[in-house]
Parts: structure tokens; sequence; C-alpha cells
């Protein structure tokens, strides 16, 4: 799921019923299978595509604070809190957390 919402923000394809099939299966399945990684890109591709998804960023954020940022590298942390940055999303809890 995550590759695949990163190729088309990536190609700037337009997929608004691709982004809701996505964030609704991420939200529903709670994130299963997402590493560090993954929740750094799909947030990443949310926000370049400019589509909206507050309980994909929620659930994004809580599973990124939950676990203590563990495994995050660098790059993984910074693509993420762009991402909000970007989309306008309040996560105080994550900015706090990366601080």
């Amino acid at each position: 799921l995550a590759n695949t919402v990163w190729a088309y923000a990536t190609a700037g394809v337009a997929a608004d019923a691709l982004y809701a099939a996505v964030a609704e299966a991420a939200v529903r399945g709670g994130l299963a299978g997402f590493n560090p990684q993954n929740l750094a890109n799909t947030v990443w591709a949310y926000a370049t595509a400019g589509v909206a998804a507050d309980a994909l960023y929620a659930a994004v954020a809580e599973a990124a604070v939950r676990g203590g940022l563990a495994g995050f590298n660098a790059q993984n942390l910074a693509n993420t809190v762009w991402a909000y940055a970007t989309a306008g999303v309040a996560a105080d809890a994550l900015y706090a957390a990366v601080a």
C-alpha cells in the first residue's frame, strides 16, 4: 500500500479513489505490516498529492508515538514531520516525540 501511494504521488497521478481506498484499508487494518519507512512514505505521499486523510494521519502519528519512534531513521523522521507540516495536520504528540 505504501509503495503504491508513493508511486502515484511521485508520478503526480491524481487517483482520489485509490488514495481513499488505501487510507481506509490502512486504518482499518491498524497499519499492520507498516514499518517506519512505510509510515513515512505513506504520509509523504498524501501530503505530496494534497489528499486529505485525517484518520490516516491520526493513525500514523499514534503508531509512531506509541512505538517511541523505534526504527525511524533521520530520513523517515524528516519525511514524516514534513508531511504533517505540509498537510497542515496538527500532531503535537508526534512533534514532541521527534524533538
